[in-house]
């Protein structure tokens, strides 16, 4: 009778145990390393300034604006989250934030997207207005063009000095108080902004060349951006086009004259070996960079679909933070940046057509149609056969309009994170900025990553427990807890 009840007791004790290791465990990062210089976690100007009245609510506020921020989308739940770390004061959690998988970030904006999509013209997310065009006032909010009108026809040459204004802060840096600062200052691409602003505005402004309705824009005899491009390289100039990983930063927030790191973590759902721990990994900002020097114009520009819902080219003279680093995973000249060129134009006017036919997408489409990461997986898939990018959001029944064929069979066949299933090993570390792993100065990331590496090229990488296999050892445990309870009732019997 004894037996019997210590060995049911240990089954059901056993299996309760595996049970809750695979719901809950520790979420965080290894011991601190060491810190970039002049560089501050967000935790410690936390501690110093939450008990400052309404410091909090408009530290939020600000964060809760757009900007370049890859895809680190705070939605209604997670901004929620954020304040109750800060009000509680939970700062480890508070630096690893919010360290979710993306099966549990993919609701957050699911659920808002479901009530603000809703509108008198689309009665949910699924409504559609197939062959849709972009209205002037869609244009004007998706795709900067600056004094290139839509409806006006123009021709204009890039041996022109530009006239747009120089770079300024305006509109980039604020102030919410207490020392901090939100916003960055100019790096070492600055001087030559109004160059590059106009470039963007041309390469964009040719992209929608082919919208319904555009009157033709040429830039000499060019009409395409790619023919603008290969014109360039005709001409003397030198064109190279990266693809450029760092690592997101959300917040790009200072601190007394200090940087104040914010990376957003997702669980990898890797196991970091000889822990109960799963690998944290700050997401990435990715985006095809256009440096170009040659008599007549030197520029340097970006593209990428970004949290303003715009997929369009953009300056990048902006100052990073050193902790964000930078990683060129690919580099593309001659041919190759004709052809990354045109893809980002196709990705462009792709775009603008699903912004016409989706307009009470909320977030500009931000995450439904993708995040930074799926125009650039795209590209490398269609650029070198393989997709080394995590995480990719966009929901693939949104690309279905048939002037964007190839767009859509791109976006179709780069790998998804909106069903929680793990990514790969090399679409994590393809998404770092960097090779060095030691190198990384997030406190305790490097020291993780190199563990998981070695892991994953020994063949011992483990995977924690996916909701699937946590629902099986709740079947589980609760078998043997009725193996228990039947267990008992024998032994019962039995001494009767």
């Amino acid at each position: 009778m004894n037996v019997l009840r210590r060995r049911g007791a240990r089954i059901g004790v056993g299996v309760m145990a595996i049970g809750l290791m695979g719901v809950a465990g520790p979420n965080r990062l290894a011991p601190p390393g060491q810190m970039p210089p002049n560089t501050v976690a967000l935790s410690e100007m936390m501690r110093e300034l939450s008990a400052r009245p309404g410091f909090t609510e408009a530290m939020l506020a600000e964060l809760d604006k757009g900007g370049k921020k890859g895809p680190a989308l705070l939605t209604p739940k997670l901004i929620d989250e954020l304040r109750k770390r800060i009000l509680g004061k939970d700062w480890e959690s508070l630096d690893h934030f919010p360290g979710w998988t993306m099966q549990a970030i993919n609701p957050t904006v699911r659920v808002i997207g479901h009530v603000a999509g809703k509108s008198e013209t689309a009665e949910d997310m699924s409504a559609v207005h197939p062959g849709a065009s972009p209205s002037a006032a869609q244009t004007s909010e998706h795709l900067d063009l600056g004094p290139y009108a839509l409806d006006k026809p123009d021709t204009i040459s890039l041996e022109k000095p530009s006239d747009l204004p120089g770079f300024t802060t305006d509109g980039l840096v604020s102030s919410l108080g207490a020392g901090v600062v939100r916003g960055d200052g100019p790096n070492d691409l600055a001087p030559e902004h109004a160059q590059s602003q106009r470039l963007a505005y041309v390469l964009n402004r040719l992209a929608a060349n082919k919208l319904e309705g555009a009157e033709l824009f040429t830039v000499s005899k060019s009409t395409t951006p790619d023919d603008v491009i290969r014109d360039l390289q005709s001409t003397g100039h030198e064109v190279t086009v990266t693809d450029s990983r760092y690592f997101a930063n959300f917040g790009h927030l200072h601190y007394n004259g200090k940087d104040v790191m914010m990376p957003f973590y997702v669980n990898s759902q890797i196991m970091v070996p000889g822990t109960k721990r799963p690998l944290l990994v700050p997401v990435s900002h990715a985006e095809y960079e256009w440096h170009i020097r040659g008599p007549h114009v030197n520029a340097d520009v970006s593209y990428y679909f970004g949290v303003d819902g715009k997929s369009e080219w953009r300056t990048m003279d902006t100052l990073d933070q050193p902790w964000v680093m930078k990683r060129d995973a690919h580099t593309y000249r001659g041919a190759d940046a004709v052809e990354v060129t045109r893809l980002a134009s196709a990705l462009t006017v792709a775009y603008m057509h699903l912004h016409a036919s989706h307009a009470a997408l909320p977030f500009g489409g931000y995450y439904a149609l993708g995040v930074c990461q799926d125009g650039v997986s795209a590209i490398e898939k269609k650029m070198t056969g393989k997709v080394t990018l995590f995480p990719n959001t966009a929901d693939a029944s949104f690309f279905t309009d048939a002037r964007d064929a190839e767009i859509n069979a791109l976006m179709l066949a780069i790998p998804k994170d909106r069903d929680g299933k793990a990514p790969e090993p090399e679409r994590i570390f393809g998404s770092l900025p960097t090779e060095d792993l030691e190198g990384i100065s997030i406190p305790g990331l490097g020291a993780d990553l190199v563990a998981v590496h070695t892991a994953w090229m020994d063949g011992s990488l483990k995977r924690t427990r996916t909701w699937k296999s946590t629902a099986a050892e709740v079947l589980l445990f609760s078998m043997g807890a009725l193996l228990l309870v039947g267990a008992v009732r024998r032994a019962r019997r039995m001494t009767r």
